[in-house]
């Protein structure tokens, strides 16, 4: 059973900076892709980034230059740097694993229960 719990959420003002980590447990098989996305209220779900385990990224438009994903596979633990925060970004963010480098949320198998960004 593989588990996700995400963390690093809060409050910040436009143009700061939050750090999310995604702690993964249990059997996560080691070609598994990782991804952040985030929701707002009455919005779909959106990919922000992913990555894959050869270390490939991929960013959506609307974060690229600002927000940076990377996974401490010693750790295995992922996280999202997220800097130059625009209240647009404010959401619940959410960390997923899947077998596919995918922005569709439909291909990822497992997600944490997310973390709230809210910025002001």
């Amino acid at each position: 059973h593989v588990q996700l719990v995400e963390s690093g959420g809060g409050s910040v003002q436009t143009g700061g900076s939050l750090r999310l980590s995604c702690a993964a447990s249990g059997r996560l098989s080691y070609n598994y892709c990782m991804g952040w996305f985030c929701q707002a209220p009455g919005k779909e779900r959106e990919g922000l980034a992913a990555i894959a385990s050869d270390g490939t990224t991929s960013y959506a438009d609307s974060v690229k230059g600002r927000f940076t994903i990377s996974m401490d596979n010693a750790k295995n633990t992922l996280f999202l740097q997220m800097n130059r925060l625009k209240p647009e970004d404010t959401a619940m963010y959410y960390c997923a694993a899947g077998p596919l480098l995918s922005w569709d949320y439909k291909s990822y198998n497992y997600w944490g229960r997310g973390t709230q960004v809210t910025v002001s």
